[in-house]
Parts: C-alpha cells; structure tokens; sequence
C-alpha cells in the first residue's frame, strides 16, 4: 500500500499514517455496512487508483478479483471527484449494473485536518442484500454514523489499540449501540448471548451498559481501568470484563459530530476458552522454564563434583579428563540457564557462545597469551541445536588452544555467517598447523563428539582445512530447524 500510495501521489507522512489507520480498522465498516470497501488515491494523471480493497464478512463482495493497482472505472470517476474536491458523501442514485447483479455505490472523502487526501468507495451488491430488519438497519445505520465522520476528518482515530491485540470482537460476534449518556439503544442477539453468559437477565435496551457490567462483576473479579471508558463509550479502546469465570472482550468506538458525542459502537466477543488456553499456555511456560532451570541447576552440581574430583586425583591424564567432562557438563548448562529466561524453547546463541567462549578458554591449559576474536552472528537457534553447537565450538575452541597455541599462543577467531537455516561456522587458529602425518579430523573422545553432533543434531558436515599463513581451520556447515529462523525468514519455505 505504502508504494501504491508513493507512486500516485505526493502526501506527507502523517497522512500516509492516517490512510493506514483507516485500512487497519475498516473490516468493522465493511461489515456493519455489508459493502465492499475500496480507497481511491487521485493520481498525477487526473485518474484515481486503488491502493486498498476489503470484502465485508456479513454478506457477499462486489468484486471477485483484485482491484488493488487498477483504476477506477470511467463512469465512477465523476463520482470519486466530486466527493474529493467538494469534501461531501456522494451516493449514486440509480444502482449500476454490472451484468450480473446490481451494485449501489457511495463515495466518501478521506479527509485529515480539514484536507481530503482520498476517497472511500463504498459498493454493495444489491444482489445478494437481505431483507433489511432491526440488525440490518441498525448495522447500516452505524456505518452511516463512522462514514460521515471519516468525511468530517474524525476517523479514525489516533489511540486505538484493538489492531494489535488478540481476541479483538468482530462485528457479527456482537454489536451494541449507545447513546451519548451510554444507555443501550440496540444489542444484536450475539451480543445479548455475550451478556447472558455473564448473569445479565432481560433485554439490555433502555440501561445503563457500564451500569449492567459492574452489577454482575463479582467483588475480587480482576477489573481492568479501562472498562469505564469502554462501556461509556468515551473512548476507541478495548476491555475485558471477567465475572463468573466468563471473559468478553469489548470494543468501543465512539461516535461525534464536530466533537459532540453522538454515542458509540460497542462490539463484544465471548474469548473465555480463548483465555482459558493462554492461561494454560503461560502455566505450560513457566513449567517449562523452571524445568530448565532445575537441569541447569543439577548440572552446575556435577560440574562443580567434577572439579573437586580432578582436584583430588593424584593423576595428570584423569585430571584432564574429569576437566574436560566438568567443561561439557557446564557448558550444556549455559544453555539451559538461557533456556530458563525465556518463554519458548529459541535462544539467542550469540549470548550464550560468549558464556561459553569464555569458558572454554578458561579451562583450556595454555601457557602462552591467547587472543580470541567473533566475528558475524549467529542468530536465533532452537534448544536442542543450541545444547550441540555449543558443545560442538566449545571442543574445538578448547582444542585450538590445547593444542594448535599451547606453545606459541596466537589468535582464534570463530566466524559465522547466518543465511536463513544455513548457518556456517569456521574456528580459525594461527598456531603451529595440522601435522600431516596424523588423522585431520583427530582421534579422540572430544573429535568423536564433535562429530556426532555435527552430523545427528545439526545435520552438516565438518571440514578440517590448513591455512597457507599458518594455523588451522575448522569449516562447520550446518542446516538449523524452521523455528530457528527469523519471523521474516520463516516466510521464504
């Protein structure tokens, strides 16, 4: 929409931001006015173009095939101009007929601070209209009511939060209609099962909605601040209301004429199951979250028996090899204790491999100076990959500096570079070489890990490779999981 709009037109930013509002929240007009909704941008060349279409959800669409990028049909035009030049609704008298079914049109102007930078068709197919009764002629009668105040510039409005926020009502789930002291004109039958399920007995017409709301909420029932605002109808915002273990979301959209309060749209929704699995989610997370942290606990308390261990073994070679094992054990820990902190089963490698890296250097034996350098990133990675590759850069950063820098020390760089799933990882040292009469991809139990983990849990291959300036390079080529890819990257497979 953003590049439709740059292309045709010359508006500031403020108002590319109010034409956004208006698309984010216009299925609630589509629906209560059982129309297509179409905005025309007025182009360079005289004509106006679509740059955003939206089909109601409560009855059948005008049209079947994307409008969006073309321009608007000659004969509509005329129409389209009129109500931006002159800043006034335009309803077509007689209905067009497009071969099939008839289509009654409207044009409202989009106007923001007293300029109109749009217009607003409204097309209903007349083919497919019910018989109008109480719900129809009250939901075309509120369509009314936002239509003339998107021509008046006061909608929509600035501090809506619903776009963003789950469980957010629709028009059909139930729609109630104030007057300006917030007494119910009209409650559509969904929205009196709504109210049913939280103890209201008898129509709603003729009361007092925020009134009827707080009689029924129990006293120590948790109360959002904004329900007065809400069920008032002061204010475009939305609420739950929580009594007898029933939660509806409620809506409002006030409506004004030149600032005087007119009234308001509420809409409302039954989202207790909905409720009831997110609460199910978050205990579910924060089981999951303390389980890791009881492992990353118990494995600290191996770890530190390892180290008292090796440090009461009289045996140089057992020493190293409880040090070692003591150095996996923590390092499998890191992980979790980063697994501990958030609610799904992704961490952020880059802050965990610091942890790590540090450890691993640490416990390496190295007389000589060691300087460690990272370079790229690695991203987001699942549990369990997380768990191999951390295990997996620790052996061979410890191996580096055992064995390529234990006598002239040096420099290791761990490089990686993310591309999507693919993730490639290179441990780069400057010491004394691979010996070419020994197995490149070395022989003992830390190399027979590395390995193992390199092909089961990361499903890549390893690649041992001298340098022609010195030194050693590890090449890791890995494929990560779905999750482990970014929300953008996740929609290219």
């Amino acid at each position: 929409m953003s590049d439709l709009i740059a292309r045709h037109a010359r508006l500031s930013s403020s108002e590319v931001d109010w034409l956004h509002l208006l698309v984010g929240d216009w299925q609630v007009l589509s629906d209560m006015a059982f129309a297509d909704l179409i905005l025309w941008l007025p182009g360079a060349d005289g004509r106006f173009y679509a740059v955003a279409h939206c089909r109601p959800s409560t009855g059948g669409t005008v049209h079947y095939d994307d409008v969006v990028g073309r321009p608007a049909p000659e004969g509509q035009e005329p129409a389209l101009a009129a109500a931006f030049t002159r800043k006034e609704i335009r309803r077509s008298r007689v209905p067009r007929w497009n071969g099939s079914y008839a289509i009654r049109e409207e044009a409202v102007p989009v106007v923001k601070g007293g300029k109109a930078i749009a217009v607003l068709g409204r097309e209903t197919n007349l083919g497919e209209q019910r018989t109008p009764g109480r719900l129809e002629i009250n939901y075309i009668e509120a369509a009314d009511e936002l239509c003339e105040m998107i021509a008046r510039g006061e909608y929509p409005t600035s501090n809506t939060a619903t776009g963003r926020l789950r469980g957010a009502p629709r028009v059909g789930d139930g729609l109630v209609r104030l007057n300006p002291e917030g007494e119910v004109l009209y409650a559509s039958p969904n929205a009196m099962s709504c109210f049913h399920r939280i103890g209201v007995i008898g129509d709603l017409v003729g009361r007092s909605l925020a009134q009827v709301i707080t009689d029924h909420v129990g006293i120590g029932e948790p109360v959002d601040e904004s329900l007065p605002l809400v069920a008032m109808g002061r204010a475009d915002w939305r609420t739950d209301v929580e009594a007898h273990g029933v939660c509806l979301s409620l809506r409002s959209i006030p409506t004004t004429r030149d600032g005087e309060r007119l009234g308001a749209i509420v809409l409302c929704r039954d989202v207790t199951e909905l409720r009831r699995r997110e609460q199910e989610l978050i205990t579910k997370d924060a089981t999951i979250r303390e389980i890791h942290h009881r492992v990353k606990n118990n494995l600290q308390t191996v770890a530190a028996l390892l180290r008292l261990q090796a440090r009461r073994t009289p045996s140089d070679d057992a020493r190293a090899a409880l040090e070692e094992a003591m150095r996996r054990v923590a390092t499998i820990a890191t992980v979790h204790e980063a697994l501990s902190q958030t609610i799904d089963e992704i961490v952020d490698f880059d802050q965990v491999f610091g942890r790590t890296l540090r450890l691993a250097v640490d416990v390496a034996t190295s007389e000589a100076p060691v300087r460690m350098v990272r370079e790229g990133s690695f991203g987001k990675v699942q549990a369990t990959e997380a768990t191999a590759l951390a295990v997996v850069l620790t052996e061979l950063v410890s191996n580096a500096v055992e064995h390529g820098l234990a006598k002239t020390g040096g420099t290791v760089v761990v490089r990686s570079e993310r591309t999507g799933r693919d993730l490639a990882v290179s441990v780069i040292d400057d010491g004394v070489g691979i010996d070419p009469a020994a197995a490149p991809s070395g022989t003992g139990l830390g190399m027979q890990i590395v390995r193992t983990l390199v092909a089961g849990e990361l499903h890549g291959t390893m690649e041992w490779l001298p340098r022609e300036q010195g030194g050693t390079e590890v090449l890791i080529k890995a494929r990560l999981g779905f999750a482990a890819a970014s929300d953008g990257e996740l929609d290219q497979f």
